[in-house]
């Protein structure tokens, strides 16, 4: 099969490291007969990985090249798989050793350090530095969730006069400008404060079907459109500017975001033995359609790619109801996303005061959350430069530079090959310049686009 030929390849590639002759069967889990089956893991790991920044993905491919992005997407695909493979397989090593029935990504990484004398005393610092990138991570999704959300409601309401039923191209009647986005950022906060009050993620388990469900079909239209209307010839430049190069490693490193969702989907598994085959299959669905989607959206609507795809979508009736059904499926997400940070700071906070304050400190805090991530949003709604900084400067570390490094701690004493150590090395030295130089340029790119903004506001105060 497809999934086995991949896991023969990235096994010649990236040889596991030999693991102690520790039974497996000490490692408890907590799915037992009662944990998820083999679809049910592939589909919520699917999910973990398809969301925004699948549709981000055409722009990124613009700022890479026609050749150069998807052949960067696939090899950011293999490593970031392989950076998972792992992170699961250092868990099983530590749980072992430190007689844990699951170790979460933060504390894999605590115990990894112990095993290193000089660093045990700072052991602690392991887990929260891991536990700050996620938060930072997490967080930063909901302020991309935010742009988003008000980029493609403001679309729909301008083009509402004019919307029309045809959809062979993309003009409207009317354009009716409206108030500025970050006004919708505001009007939707209300709401997104609502939706982040539900005390248990149960509750929304109808609404996430729902939600899944109109999101696969949103993409069904928008894969529709886009191979309808390839355009030719393709006259696009096949290799980008390195300048822009730093933007597509945001993007596609932001768009691989489930790392997080590795340890505890393997660990609640039924046969967690099978994990492996749904990581490599499921890893391989999502590389696919990043670079399918990503490639032909670029091809599509060429240099007017937008920072989402729905935004080039046509103002006509069907793809204006794509991008509200999208919409709706990004609002429940945000409660998915938000959740993570949320059970990290809250639970904390909670215990230092009496039981008849802890409701008010918790939605206390759920509240000024969300009003961080919808400021941050206002300060920097451009889309595709909230989506490259956030994955330069956390997706980075979580992906990229912790999983390798972890390898090394876990296994440093019990003979690693130094190819092993110099090919995590390169990885990681790969994450970091990666963060340094996605960062910079993104930092610089929003920079220059407020102050342009802020001209053209002031141009047309003057003229008015």
């Amino acid at each position: 099969t497809v999934s086995d030929l991949n896991h023969e390849i990235l096994e010649a590639l990236f040889p596991p490291p030999v693991l102690p002759q520790s039974p497996d069967s000490q490692y408890q889990r907590i799915g037992g007969r009662t944990g998820t089956t083999f679809f049910q893991t592939l589909i919520h790991l699917l999910k973990g990985n398809i969301g925004t920044g699948l549709l981000g993905l055409p722009l990124a491919v613009r700022n890479a090249g026609l050749v150069l992005g998807p052949l960067s997407l696939f090899a950011m695909g293999v490593i970031a798989v392989h950076c998972m493979n792992l992170l699961v397989r250092c868990s099983h090593h530590l749980s072992v050793k430190m007689n844990k029935p699951f170790l979460d990504y933060g504390e894999a990484v605590q115990y990894g350090m112990e095993n290193v004398s000089w660093l045990r005393r700072h052991s602690i610092w392991g887990r929260r530095i891991v536990n700050l990138f996620l938060i930072i991570t997490q967080l930063g999704f909901c302020c991309v969730y935010f742009v988003f959300l008000s980029d493609n409601v403001k679309q729909v309401v301008e083009a509402s006069n004019g919307t029309t039923m045809n959809c062979h191209n993309n003009q409207t009647a009317v354009i009716v400008p409206s108030f500025d986005s970050r006004l919708y950022m505001l009007c939707f906060l209300p709401a997104i404060i609502l939706l982040v009050f539900t005390p248990n993620l149960k509750y929304l388990a109808p609404l996430s079907l729902v939600a899944n469900l109109t999101m696969c079909g949103s993409l069904v239209f928008i894969y529709y459109f886009c191979f309808t209307n390839i355009r030719y010839p393709i006259n696009l430049p096949k290799v980008g500017s390195a300048s822009n190069y730093p933007l597509f490693f945001g993007t596609a490193i932001f768009a691989f975001e489930g790392i997080g969702v590795v340890l505890p989907l393997e660990n609640k598994m039924q046969n967690p033995e099978r994990f492996n085959l749904v990581l490599y299959l499921g890893m391989g669905i999502v590389t696919f359609l990043y670079i399918s989607l990503g490639t032909t959206g670029y091809i599509t609507f060429g240099e007017a790619i937008g920072g989402s795809i729905t935004l080039n979508l046509p103002n006509c009736w069907m793809y204006q109801i794509v991008k509200l059904l999208y919409c709706f499926g990004i609002y429940i997400t945000f409660a998915l996303q938000f959740y993570v940070p949320a059970e990290i700071l809250i639970p904390p906070a909670v215990a230092r005061v009496s039981e008849r304050w802890g409701l008010a400190v918790d939605l206390l805090i759920r509240t000024a959350l969300v009003l961080f991530t919808c400021a941050l949003a206002i300060l920097i709604p451009q889309l595709d430069l909230v989506i490259s900084l956030v994955g330069s400067i956390s997706s980075s570390f979580l992906a990229l530079i912790f999983p390798p490094m972890l390898q090394i701690l876990t296994y440093h004493n019990e003979g690693l090959s130094a190819w092993v150590i110099i090919k995590n090395s390169l990885i990681s030295v790969i994450g970091f310049i990666g963060f340094i130089t996605g960062t910079y340029i993104s930092i610089t790119e929003i920079i220059k686009r407020n102050g342009k903004l802020d001209n053209l506001d002031l141009n047309l105060f003057q003229i008015q």
